[in-house]
């Protein structure tokens, strides 16, 4: 009977320790990720409060390790050197916990909505439009001459950089040919750069694709060395 008394009292402590053990691992993870939250939100013009979730068990090993598995971070917007970005999701692998603080790999994915690149449009092309999503297109709108002006733009990346091509242009009910436009307006448009700056150094453009909310952009780095928190 005493030997058994025993045995049971050794389980009930290695549970109660292991209990202990995984509460200080969830508190240890939860100061963590309020940590990454504040500084998310001092180092990007975020809207809102940004989520953030650090993945792995045990999460204090990981501390002792000096390196972060796996980290995902989501915001509702974010603004890059003027222009306005929705639905922000960014994943991390190999979070580095000592300063300089490295990140080994990283990914950033935003939407740019149509109005952000309406604004774009005006200020680098002069072109006064107004961009609705159709289909895998962004449908460019206006009005020449009293007539209803339709483009289409696709945007593409080339050398880290956003681009929107020309594919089509009809006024009123004739579609013309982008060679005839006037005033070398096909050429202005094709292989117009959007800028999407304010990126961390190191992290790149490398895909967009037309989503129902805009344009989807695709950023990723790799050794990103992230600057440090006031």
């Amino acid at each position: 009977m005493g030997a058994r008394r025993a045995v049971v009292g050794t389980v009930v402590t290695l549970v109660v320790l292991g209990t202990g053990a995984v509460v200080a691992d969830r508190v240890a993870l939860g100061v963590a990720e309020d940590r990454a939250r504040e500084v998310v939100t001092q180092q990007l013009a975020v809207t809102g409060e940004p989520e953030v979730a650090i993945h792995g068990f045990p999460f204090l090993t990981q501390l002792l390790a000096g390196e972060l598995d796996d980290v995902d971070a989501a915001a509702t917007g974010l603004t890059l050197e003027g222009v306005e970005a929705t639905d922000v999701r960014v994943t991390a692998q190999g979070v580095g916990l000592t300063a300089p603080h490295t990140v080994r790999a990283a990914t950033l994915a935003a939407t740019l909505p149509p109005g952000s690149l309406e604004r774009v449009l005006a200020d680098r092309a002069g072109l006064a439009v107004d961009l609705t999503v159709d289909g895998g297109v962004l449908r460019a709108g206006g009005e020449v001459l009293g007539l209803a002006l339709s483009a289409g733009l696709v945007p593409r990346v080339e050398g880290g950089v956003l681009l929107v091509d020309l594919t089509d242009v009809a006024l009123g009910e004739r579609t013309l040919d982008l060679d005839d436009l006037p005033g070398g307006l096909g050429d202005r448009v094709t292989g117009l750069e959007v800028p999407v700056e304010g990126l961390p150094e190191g992290v790149v453009l490398t895909s967009a694709s037309v989503v129902p909310g805009g344009v989807r952009v695709t950023a990723e780095g790799a050794d990103v060395v992230l600057p440090e928190a006031p």
